[in-house]
């Protein structure tokens, strides 16, 4: 970095470091500069304390970066660097410029933080005590932990919490608790302003989907220590958020919707958790072999650019099912529907049908490549059949999202979509599952766990998204 580029300086001094007298100065462009080593607030200072005549920069530094204020691509350590004014005037001043330049950069000062124990391999509680705790402690942020106890748990919390008390709520666990948070605060009666409240998320579960899409949108690896970076720094972005409904059911979701095949390995894999995270790898072979194909209609908008997949919806009749069946309640009901607009449809039977709000679906599932965070839109993967061998390899490709290149993939971009699922092609009296978020959202008859309640039925049921609703912490672009 040019030394131009560093701004003029608000405050210069001398100092005394490790007992000898150098210059310090700080800069309108937020940097911290002496002999040896230039800091950038906003990337590298996490805070500052001030202990008897020492100041104390809690910061982070690339393992190669020198004295140049922008990094050589490092593994990122915590490091202490200390500092002592020649005078008490020289304290008192120092001190209040470096909290005026942190104060400027909207960091948060208090997050209510959620963690999940049972989640995964049970492993949030060390992850947080490890990598997300000393880095809030050398940021000065204050927070309230609360470990969640049972399923729904952070919801019922998100719903009730006096969110005045907070800059932002911190998700320790896989992508269940933000789920959970996005679903609490918008059931809530001040749903509009509870929505607003920034979302941080800490991969520490079995599906990291969020957090990886997160990080990987700016280069940087999916873990705790990177993603506890980014909530400090305080960035934050818009997230589109999809509404499914079903009558007057309503469920809110930010991550994807999957019917057959994928939500079929998903679910069914449960039976064999024994085998950890194998299992997913062992019953896709089985689900591959033993492949199966289901009866049923997808009706969208399509986003521009991708009106001519599918076929002519000739409308009839349900151009007002939706709006007529909401009462007035709490919460968020949901953005109007018009099934004019459901102007293109694909009949099946299908494999699979996938709809995504973010590019990964898991830490090695690049599930849809092309999605973005805002841009109101919902990326549908959609394979009405392949060859088994074909799929094999079809399949070998989510870790990369070479999948949507496949000649038996259809990918496109949504605006709203319509399921109209039906029964297994080789069987009309078995159905399938919906899955939503890696929650099962309907179960059909002689699924796996038939038997268990689900929120919705296996029926016609409808998603549409609104653009940026909720607002989560992002990581800063290098």
């Amino acid at each position: 970095m040019d030394p131009m580029d560093y701004g003029a300086p608000v405050l210069s001094d001398r100092v005394q470091i490790n007992g000898i007298i150098v210059p310090m100065t700080l800069t309108t462009g937020g940097k911290l500069r002496w002999p040896d080593r230039c800091l950038s607030i906003e990337k590298d200072v996490l805070g500052f304390t001030v202990e008897g005549s020492q100041i104390k920069i809690n910061a982070v530094i690339e393992s190669r970066a020198g004295i140049c204020c922008s990094g050589n691509g490092g593994t990122l350590l915590r490091k202490t660097f200390s500092f002592e004014p020649l005078s008490e005037d020289s304290l008192r001043l120092w001190n209040q410029q470096l909290q005026t330049v942190i104060d400027s950069l909207g960091r948060p000062k208090r997050l209510f933080v959620l963690l999940n124990p049972y989640g995964g391999n049970r492993s949030a509680s060390k992850v947080f005590l490890d990598n997300v705790k000393p880095l809030l402690d050398d940021a000065n942020i204050h927070y309230t932990l609360q470990e969640t106890k049972y399923r729904l748990y952070a919801k019922e919390v998100a719903h009730s919490l006096d969110l005045s008390g907070y800059d932002g709520i911190l998700c320790v666990s896989g992508d269940g608790i933000l789920v959970e948070v996005v679903n609490g605060l918008l059931e809530r009666e001040d749903w509009s302003s509870a929505i607003k409240m920034p979302l941080g998320v800490i991969p520490a579960g079995t599906s990291n989907g969020m957090a990886k899409s997160l990080l990987d949108s700016v280069g940087e690896s999916c873990t705790a220590f990177n993603a506890t970076l980014a909530i400090i720094r305080g960035h934050k972005r818009p997230l589109d958020v999809a509404t499914v409904s079903q009558g007057q059911k309503r469920y809110f979701s930010v991550l994807m919707l999957a019917w057959g095949l994928i939500a079929d390995i998903d679910i069914e894999s449960e039976k064999y958790r024994w085998m950890g995270s194998a299992r997913m790898d062992f019953y896709a072979i089985q689900r591959i072999f033993c492949l199966r194909r289901y009866h049923g209609c997808i009706k969208f908008v399509a986003a521009p650019g991708f009106e001519n997949f599918g076929e002519s919806n000739e409308l009839g009749g349900e151009s007002d099912e939706l709006n007529s069946n909401w009462v007035m309640q709490d919460g968020y009901c949901g953005p109007a529907f018009d099934m004019k607009g459901f102007n293109r449809k694909i009949e099946g039977p299908f494999v699979s049908i996938w709809l995504h709000n973010v590019p990964w679906g898991g830490e090695d599932v690049l599930a849809a490549p092309d999605a973005k965070f805002s841009d109101g839109y919902l990326d549908l993967v959609v394979m009405k059949d392949c060859p088994k061998l074909s799929l094999v390899t079809l399949m070998s490709e989510l870790n990369k999202g070479g999948h949507v290149r496949s000649p038996h993939v259809l990918y496109l971009k949504v605006k709203a979509f319509a399921l109209e699922p039906g029964p297994r092609a080789d069987d009309p009296n078995k159905e399938g599952i919906i899955d939503v978020d890696g929650e099962v959202l309907a179960r059909g008859r002689g699924t796996y766990k038939s038997d268990q309640k689900t929120l919705m039925a296996y029926d016609k049921l409808h998603i549409k998204v609104d653009q940026g609703l909720a607002t989560v912490f992002s990581p800063i672009s290098s």
